[in-house]
């Protein structure tokens, strides 16, 4: 059943996601506006689009949101790969996804220091040296990425 349904709403997606798809609901809107004269703007009339509607909007809720679930844990997934591959990445980040809200702020403030650093030396990129020196401290190397070396 989960493979069929994986199936089905892959292929729906990319189905209702069509210019065509699109084409085809425009023409059946300006259908049933053009027969609106015809049943005389009637309260069947209007129940026909809004029960039609509401049924496509409930059912495509469900197939587009397991499409997204399952997009995202494959991007999840091949981050988590580059992540783990790849020399002096903090491999903490490998499940950012699942760590607390709280968690996930502190990492924020220091990707913020971060754009902070890359801000104050704007000319410089990722590797690029430059010497700080602090008031009465000694003079340190530092990288754009923020981390020091002596």
């Amino acid at each position: 059943m989960k493979e069929f349904f994986r199936k089905f709403s892959n292929k729906t997606s990319e189905l209702v996601g069509s210019p065509w798809s699109f084409m085809g609901a425009f023409n059946i809107i300006l259908l049933w506006a053009i027969t609106g004269p015809i049943f005389g703007f009637s309260d069947t009339w209007q129940l026909v689009i809004n029960t039609g509607t509401t049924i496509i909007t409930f059912l495509m809720v469900f197939l587009i949101q397991n499409t997204q679930n399952r997009d995202a844990k494959a991007l999840h997934l091949k981050l988590d790969e580059l992540i783990r591959a790849k020399a002096g990445a903090r491999n903490s980040l490998v499940n950012l996804e699942n760590m607390s809200d709280a968690e996930i702020k502190q990492f924020q403030k220091e990707f913020d220091e971060l754009y902070k650093t890359r801000e104050k030396h704007a000319g410089l990129k990722d590797g690029d040296r430059w010497l700080e020196t602090q008031a009465g401290g000694p003079t340190r190397l530092k990288t754009i990425t923020g981390k020091e070396n002596r």
